[in-house]
C-alpha cells in the first residue's frame, strides 16, 4: 500500500522525478508555465517540502517564450539534461499549439546550483507541434521519445522514437510508435502524450496518456520484447483498453502524464496528476489544480505492469487557486 501523502505535491502537473546516487529529483510544470525549477530530498516525501531552485527562466520573446510545459530532467553519459515544450510569445504565435522542443544541459555536479546552456530546438523530420519528450537506455543507446503532430494524420499528436546523436540532436529517421485510434484515446482530443519508458522481465514499456486534460484524460501502455528492434513499428504491441483511468469512487480525475521512479524500498513508483474535481472553469489547461501523486504498482505473472486506480486525497486541504 502506498504511504506516501496524496497529493505529493500541489499544483504541478507533469510531474517527473528522478532518483539519483540517493537523492530525488522532481521537475515539472508550473502554473505559470513561465520557468523551470528543480526539488532535491532524500525521500519522496520530502520533496513535498524542499526548496524550488529555479534554474531557467523563460525569455520575453522569441520560439521559447511562453507556455513552458512538461520540464524532465535526466542524466545522458553523465551529462545532465532537461527536456522542455514552449512557444513563442503571444505577440507572434498562432493558435495555441505552436510549440516545440528544447534542451538545456549542465555539465556540474549540482544541477541545482550549476550553470544551464541552453542547446536550442530538437530538429525533427517534421516542423509542426511537438511536446513532451523523453529520454531511455535501451540496448546500449540513447533513445528520444516524444509527442508530435503530423499534419497528414487527423488528430493532435502521435508518438515518435528516434536514437540520439547527442542530447539535443536525434539521428536516423523517426518511427511512429502509436497514434490515436481508439475512442478513449479521442475523448475531447485525440492525443497521445506523455511517454515514459521503464523495463520490466523481457520486455520494455511505454506509458503514455490520451485524450483531453479533463477527467477523460488517460493511461495507455506499449511493450516490446528487449531484444527486438524499437525502429520497426510492427514489433511494438499496444494494450487496446487503458491502463490507469479516472475514479469516480474516490473523487481522482484525469490520472496521467506519467514518470517512473523507485521507492526507498526500492518498490516501482508511478508518478502521475490528477485532479480532485471535474468543475472545471474555463479552459482546464489554465486550471492549476493537477496535482502531483505517486503510487506503487505491481506486476502480474505475465510480467504486465498493473497500475491499479488512484487512491483518494489523503491530505485534505486544497491550497488556493493562484490568481496571477
Amino acid at each position: 500500500m502506498s504511504h506516501w501523502p496524496n497529493p505529493l505535491i500541489e499544483q504541478r502537473a507533469d510531474p517527473f522525478i528522478l532518483r539519483h546516487q540517493g537523492s530525488y529529483y522532481f521537475i515539472a510544470s508550473v502554473p505559470e508555465y513561465d520557468r523551470l525549477e528543480i526539488r532535491r530530498a532524500t525521500t519522496l516525501t520530502g520533496l513535498a517540502e524542499a526548496e524550488a531552485v529555479v534554474v531557467w527562466r523563460k525569455p520575453e520573446r522569441g520560439p521559447m517564450s511562453a507556455l513552458i510545459w512538461a520540464p524532465e530532467l535526466h542524466i545522458i553519459d553523465g551529462q545532465w539534461v532537461i527536456y522542455f515544450a514552449a512557444a513563442p510569445s503571444k505577440e507572434i504565435k498562432q493558435g495555441l499549439f505552436q510549440h516545440r522542443m528544447f534542451v538545456l544541459t549542465c555539465d556540474d555536479a549540482d544541477p541545482l546550483s550549476g550553470e544551464w546552456i541552453e542547446r536550442g530546438q530538437i530538429q525533427t523530420p517534421i516542423d509542426s507541434f511537438a511536446l513532451d519528450a523523453t529520454h531511455f537506455v535501451h540496448q546500449g543507446k540513447n533513445w528520444y521519445l516524444w509527442a508530435q503532430k503530423d499534419p497528414a494524420i487527423p488528430g493532435n499528436s502521435n508518438l515518435y522514437l528516434a536514437e540520439l546523436a547527442t542530447p539535443w540532436q536525434i539521428k536516423g529517421q523517426p518511427v511512429m510508435l502509436s497514434r490515436p485510434q481508439y475512442e478513449w484515446e479521442c475523448a475531447g482530443f485525440s492525443v497521445n502524450e506523455g511517454p515514459a519508458a521503464i523495463h520490466h522481465g523481457q520486455r520494455l514499456f511505454v506509458s503514455y496518456s490520451a485524450s483531453a486534460t479533463d477527467e477523460n484524460y488517460c493511461m495507455g501502455l506499449l511493450w516490446i520484447d528487449v531484444d527486438a528492434d524499437p525502429l520497426q513499428a510492427g514489433n511494438w504491441h499496444k494494450s487496446a483498453a487503458p491502463v490507469f483511468t479516472t475514479s469516480w469512487e474516490n473523487r481522482q480525475y484525469g490520472p496521467g502524464h506519467n514518470s517512473f521512479t523507485v521507492g526507498e524500498n526500492g518498490e516501482d513508483v508511478l508518478v502521475y496528476h490528477a485532479r480532485n474535481y471535474t468543475e472545471i472553469e474555463g479552459d482546464p489547461l489554465y486550471d492549476p489544480n493537477r496535482h502531483t501523486r505517486v503510487k506503487t504498482f505491481s506486476w502480474d505473472a505475465d510480467g504486465m505492469p498493473q497500475f491499479g486506480t488512484p487512491p483518494a486525497d489523503t491530505v485534505l486541504h486544497q491550497r488556493a487557486v493562484n490568481s496571477q
